[in-house]
C-alpha cells in the first residue's frame, strides 16, 4: 500500500499546490471527507471552507470558495473557483467572498435559492472562525 498520493490544487489564477500527500481533508458539498492513498474513486463539489493537506507530517491549509474535487487511488485534484493559502486569508478577503456570495444569490432561481443561502452561511461561518 502506498504511503502517499499526488495532490494538486488549481485556481483560475494559479497552481497553488502539487505535492505528495499522506491525506487531504476536503469540504465537500455533502459533508467533509478525507482522502488517503488507495481511496475509492469519487467526485464531489466543494463548499466554502479549508482543504487541509498532510504532507511530510506537516499540515497546510488552503481556503476554497467552491469548485470540484476528483479523488482516485493515486491522488486528489482540486479545481477551485477561488483558492488561497491560509496565510493569505484576511478578514477583508473573507468579507469580499461573503459579499460576492450575497450578490450572486440575488440572481439565482427559486430552485437554487437553498444552495445560495447555504453558500452565504458557509462564508459567514468562515468570517466568524477567522475572528476567533
Amino acid at each position: 500500500m502506498a504511503d502517499t498520493m499526488q495532490f494538486d490544487l488549481v485556481s483560475p489564477e494559479r497552481m497553488l499546490a502539487s505535492m505528495q500527500a499522506e491525506s487531504v481533508s476536503i469540504p465537500g458539498a455533502e459533508g467533509d471527507m478525507v482522502a488517503m492513498p488507495n481511496h475509492a474513486p469519487a467526485v464531489t463539489t466543494l463548499r466554502p471552507g479549508y482543504v487541509s493537506v498532510v504532507a511530510g507530517g506537516e499540515t497546510t491549509d488552503y481556503l476554497v470558495t467552491g469548485g470540484l474535487a476528483e479523488i482516485s487511488a493515486e491522488g486528489v485534484s482540486v479545481l477551485a473557483e477561488n483558492a488561497l493559502p491560509k496565510g493569505e486569508v484576511t478578514k477583508e478577503v473573507l468579507e469580499e467572498f461573503h459579499r460576492t456570495a450575497e450578490e450572486d444569490a440575488k440572481d439565482v432561481s427559486d430552485h437554487h435559492s437553498a444552495a445560495a443561502a447555504r453558500r452565504i452561511a458557509d462564508h459567514h461561518d468562515l468570517l466568524l472562525r477567522h475572528g476567533s
